[in-house]
């Protein structure tokens, strides 16, 4: 009966320790979408920044040929698209809903390209840069950009990626803080079992690998867990918010998922092996504390 109950009570406390190790997981997974999520969501929008680059009447077609084909071979332009004064004096009618050219009795619009760019190009300093390069041509008039909003983008992402930081490192600190006393109250439970087999002549080796074995197996099975139930937790996402389906990478989510597992492994193996040991160290006296 004694051995029944003491057989039950090891296999809770590993249970305990698969779900306890599981949802702390789960946590870090979940804060790794939201870093994914977030850098995705940075470049997303900084991909819809640009400029206009607004020419002359008298700017001819070799001219404009040739300055798009420039810009759409940068490295700084993601997408590149002509806008004819026709084409703009329709968009700005749709826009106002009245027809301005007949009031005024002509097309006061003038031609341009829209540029968007590559998210590591979407800052001020670049964009100056390019500004100046491309006032030196004489057929462009000006190039416009909104400045302000472009500071306040990159000032906003980088305050979040740094809120984001401190708090990944917090919440990692905590995660392995509970998960290694976790560990170590299940150990603590087959402490005795420990010093027994020490003094019957086991050498430590062979003592710590059954343990450290079992962790290993507590680690794998807690992070296939915990992937299954961040897994769950996307899908009912993007079920509610289907836009979130756009901003996924499947490569970077199995990298989530796997590194997931690992984190498991390591933090569960390393928890157990330094429990092991500092229970092999105490004297027999000190087990009854």
């Amino acid at each position: 009966m004694s051995n029944k109950t003491t057989t039950n009570k090891l296999k809770t406390s590993s249970f305990t320790v698969i779900i306890s190790l599981a949802l702390v997981l789960f946590m870090l997974g979940l804060l790794g979408l939201v870093v994914i999520n977030a850098k995705k969501l940075s470049h997303h929008i900084k991909e819809n920044i640009g400029f206009q680059v607004v020419l002359k009447d008298t700017t001819s077609m070799a001219e404009l040929d040739l300055l798009k084909q420039e810009i759409s071979s940068s490295a700084f332009a993601k997408k590149v698209e002509y806008i004819s004064k026709e084409l703009a004096a329709k968009k700005l009618q749709e826009d106002l809903g009245e027809d301005f050219i007949s009031f005024l009795g002509y097309n006061p619009l003038l031609s341009s390209l829209d540029v968007k760019l590559n998210p590591e190009y979407a800052n001020i300093d670049s964009l100056s840069g390019f500004e100046k390069q491309l006032m030196q041509r004489h057929f462009v008039k000006e190039v416009i950009y909104h400045k302000d909003m472009i500071k306040q983008v990159n000032s906003n992402a980088k305050v979040i990626s740094m809120y984001i930081l401190i708090f990944s490192t917090l919440l990692l600190i905590v995660a392995i803080a509970l998960i290694n006393n976790t560990i170590r109250l299940s150990i603590y439970a087959k402490r005795f079992v420990i010093r027994t087999m020490y003094l019957v002549g086991a050498t430590q080796g062979f003592i710590r690998m059954p343990f450290i074995l079992q962790g290993i197996r507590q680690g794998i099975i807690a992070g296939l867990l915990a992937g299954f139930l961040l897994a769950g937790f996307l899908v009912l996402s993007t079920r509610y918010i289907p836009e979130l389906l756009q901003l996924q990478d499947p490569n970077l989510l199995a990298l989530l998922f796997g590194g997931i597992v690992t984190l498991g492994i390591l933090i569960s193996g390393l928890s157990v092996a330094l429990s092991v040991s500092r229970y092999l160290r105490l004297k027999t006296d000190d087990l009854y504390f």
